[in-house]
């Protein structure tokens, strides 16, 4: 067993007994995933701590307790249809990947050109690709020709929940995004009932770089 697989073992443990991490599916798709493909490889042997590092451009990879609590806050479906606003690095689509398996696809949308590129790359490497599409534009404004979506998950805060995302939502599916001002959030949930009526949950106080564009931040 190498080094880094028994870091992500423990890491593991250690998501489970701060009750992050709790499904049995959630468990093992962050057991698969091999973290460390989806950051620079200078910073490597850091993959299995549990805080966000950087990947470039100002962007980083969520510290994987928050990738835990916001999968979990998910409850991804084998066979769902999954928009991600927010790329990275790539990491929090292969975990997606992994859950929806070969009968869903995962559509994440990433608004710096350079991370497009790397994040391709580490989801092909990581042998994700061919669940993921991955798209160069404004995340905030959704994407609407695979829409609409079972999930979508926003990995960067907003000022407030972008309509487009909502529009994009199908009845019975749910929204998970930071939500407040560009010093701290909250982890919002946004569920769509089958008649269309719209519930919005507030949750844990978190952190995240600002969405960028139309429904988001203009300027950071």
């Amino acid at each position: 067993m190498s080094d880094l697989t028994s870091d992500r073992e423990r890491l593991v443990r250690d998501l489970i007994n701060i009750g992050v991490l709790k499904s049995e599916k959630v468990i093992r798709a962050i057991s698969k995933v091999p973290r460390e493909l989806f950051i620079p490889p200078e910073l490597r042997r850091y993959a299995y701590l549990d805080t966000p590092l950087p990947i470039g451009y100002g962007q980083t990879i969520s510290a994987p307790h928050m990738v835990a609590l916001m999968t979990e806050l998910l409850d991804v479906q084998v066979g769902d249809k999954i928009l991600e606003v927010g790329t990275g690095s790539g990491y929090q689509a292969a975990i997606l990947a992994e859950l929806v398996g070969d009968e869903g696809h995962v559509y994440t949308i990433e608004i710096v050109k350079e991370l497009v590129e790397f994040s391709r790359q580490n989801l092909m490497r990581a042998g994700y690709l061919s669940r993921v599409t991955v798209i160069h534009g404004d995340g905030s404004v959704g994407y609407e020709a695979a829409a609409p979506y079972d999930k979508i998950i926003v990995t960067a805060a907003a000022p407030d929940i972008p309509k487009p995302l909502i529009d994009q939502l199908r009845p019975g599916g749910r929204l998970v995004i930071p939500v407040g001002d560009t010093y701290m959030q909250y982890l919002t949930v946004v569920y769509k009932g089958l008649d269309g009526k719209i519930n919005v949950e507030r949750g844990t106080p978190c952190v995240f770089v600002p969405l960028v564009g139309r429904y988001g931040w203009r300027k950071v």
